[in-house]
């Protein structure tokens, strides 16, 4: 059964995945495989210590269903540009749904992911200046988050609008059952009968 992978790396923003990986688990019982740049442990922002299950150079695309990247400031610097734009090269041939938050969303613009597709960032003004080449603003979504062709984009502040559209790619709860979620989550509205309903 294919599973979900997550990149993590010194400094990630752990809590940008606070609500999809549980929610992958429990709602889609989708596994979720840490990936690294080395097998090295890292340390989110919040200070979370993690081994990653494997390395990059090793995960399979067969095995993927959905690649996860979260935000973190590397993005904003240095990183293994060729390896992961090779990679996700490797995911949107076959048309594996690629997920990016925050700054990683540049990840997604550097590499020409973006091109053609709806999709959003942090803002337009940040997207274009952490990345001089891009061009594609005419498809720019002023959203937390927005899908188009296998692609998931958004915002730093929009972890839960990045979850649903995560749910809405790989199709995993009924409309009504993300309403419920959504409501909960993001409102604070507590569904009534939600032991039946299994949230």
């Amino acid at each position: 059964m294919k599973k979900a992978y997550t990149l993590l790396f010194d400094g990630y923003a752990d809590w940008e995945l606070g609500y999809v990986l549980p929610e992958l688990r429990r709602i889609g019982k989708i596994d979720v495989v840490t990936v690294g740049f080395t097998d090295n442990p890292v340390v989110s922002m919040g200070g979370l210590r993690v081994i990653p299950e494997k390395v990059l150079s090793k995960v399979n695309i067969e095995d993927v269903l959905i690649f996860i990247l979260p935000g973190g400031h590397m993005w904003e610097g240095v990183y293994p540009v060729v390896e992961i734009e090779e990679f996700l090269h490797s995911l949107e041939k076959a048309k594996i749904t690629v997920a990016a938050i925050c700054a990683a969303t540049t990840v997604l613009a550097r590499a020409g992911l973006v091109h053609n597709r709806k999709h959003t960032s942090n803002s337009l003004k940040y997207l274009s200046k952490m990345v001089p080449s891009y061009s594609d603003s005419a498809f720019y979504v002023d959203s937390l988050a927005t899908g188009d062709d296998h692609i998931i984009t958004a915002s730093g502040l929009g972890a839960i609008e990045f979850t649903i559209e995560i749910f809405n790619e790989l199709n995993l709860i009924s409309s009504d059952m993300k309403k419920l979620w959504y409501d909960a989550v993001k409102h604070g509205i507590y569904p009534e009968g939600i032991e039946e309903k299994k949230l």
